[in-house]
């Protein structure tokens, strides 16, 4: 999907230059076509009002435009395109946006299921794009991006009591997340261990009382020195068998899931069911959060993954619309990542019908876990507030 990016950067910024010198053009030669008109009666010679003058930020050449307006944000562009005709016709290009849509995505660090971008927006070819069948970048832009995200965001009700069916693990008040997934297990630096050690980010409000058939168990987290929330991890084995696989540099087998083959036409399809111990925490919890292992050097079954996803989300196990938050996460900053627009559309989490978010995490400084936590402890006071 990011193969060739810089190449379809480089032509869309070309055709862009191209676009505005044509724009430029064209309003030039209107402005003096109704400038002649107007001298052309017996009245004074006046300006129409339609005809601007040339401002000194549009007599820049286009290189310097297109430069200037790539530091803007997309509020900044919207204000700029209310300053005068040109300017507006400039800044609604489809072709202006669609450059900034693909040199920006890799640079956001969060999008969820209202604000993914369509994939046809990677795959198609610059070659294949004319004016007649172009989407409105401008549009997916400001949907997509976090900034403008973040601006339209809603206040959200405060967290209500819930029903709790693991007495011995949470309190009532407290949200639960099932928390698993590779990122947990393949990442030099354990984010787990990170959380649990790291107060000045988060707090630990309670320590694990019991584990779960020995793959996992609950820990009660304050949020901001306020809200109180318990994630149960769930391990795809034993800390045993997970340090000898991991010594052996082989997999572990996961026993949270047994495979299930069916036939699809004339296709084998892989589904997978939990197990009775992981099945009851999946019909208690409130939400769950699946930690992917973003490190784009590894090789990656995302397939196989988003079957172990669908298993554990099945709503034979409980309401259909509880969130999911998938924390893109890398072990150290130096890592390169996949960025997390790309990880949503290769764990085709359109898919899914319930709310959903990708977070990109560092496992070494906890570096967009909060951002994460927070969409998902809203999300979860929605649907128990309904």
């Amino acid at each position: 999907m990011a193969a060739g990016g810089a190449e379809e950067r480089g032509g869309l910024e070309a055709a862009v230059r191209d676009r505005l010198r044509v724009l430029r053009e064209r309003w030039r030669l209107g402005t003096r076509e109704r400038g002649a008109a107007a001298f052309a009666g017996p009245q004074p010679p006046s300006l129409p009002e339609d005809a601007e003058e040339v401002s000194a930020l549009q007599a820049l050449p286009i290189n310097v435009q297109l430069n200037i307006m790539s530091f803007l944000s997309p509020q900044d562009l919207c204000h700029l395109g209310s300053t005068s005709c040109y300017w507006r016709a400039a800044v609604q290009d489809p072709l202006l946006w669609r450059y900034f849509l693909l040199r920006d995505l890799p640079l956001w660090t969060s999008v969820d299921w209202k604000s993914l971008p369509d994939v046809e927006i990677f795959n198609k070819a610059f070659s294949e794009v004319s004016d007649n069948v172009l989407y409105n970048y401008m549009a997916v832009y400001k949907k997509s991006c976090p900034q403008s995200r973040r601006s339209l965001k809603s206040s959200r009700p405060r967290y209500g009591a819930v029903t709790s069916f693991l007495q011995s693990l949470v309190t009532q008040a407290e949200p639960r997340f099932a928390m698993f997934g590779p990122g947990l297990e393949e990442l030099d630096n354990s984010l787990v261990q990170k959380m649990m050690t790291c107060p000045e980010i988060l707090l630990v409000a309670g320590l694990p009382q019991r584990q779960i058939h020995g793959i996992g168990s609950g820990v009660s987290f304050q949020f901001n020195n306020n809200q109180k929330f318990n994630i149960l991890t769930l391990y795809s084995t034993t800390s045993v068998e997970r340090r000898r696989a991991r010594a052996e540099q082989a997999v572990a087998v996961n026993k949270m899931f047994y495979q299930e083959n069916s036939v699809v036409g004339n296709q084998q399809a892989v589904h997978y069911s939990v197990i009775a111990q992981v099945k009851k925490v999946c019909e208690v919890v409130d939400g769950f959060i699946y930690v992917a292992n973003a490190e784009a050097h590894k090789k990656h079954d995302r397939q196989e993954e988003l079957a172990r996803i669908l298993a554990m989300i099945d709503p034979a196990l409980g309401p259909p619309n509880r969130p999911l938050l998938v924390l893109s996460c890398i072990s150290h900053v130096s890592v390169k990542r996949i960025p997390c627009v790309y990880m949503a559309h290769q764990l085709q989490l359109n898919l899914l019908r319930q709310p959903w978010m990708v977070q990109d995490t560092v496992a070494a400084t906890l570096a967009g876990l909060l951002s994460g936590i927070e969409w998902l402890l809203e999300e979860a006071s929605c649907k128990n507030a309904q």
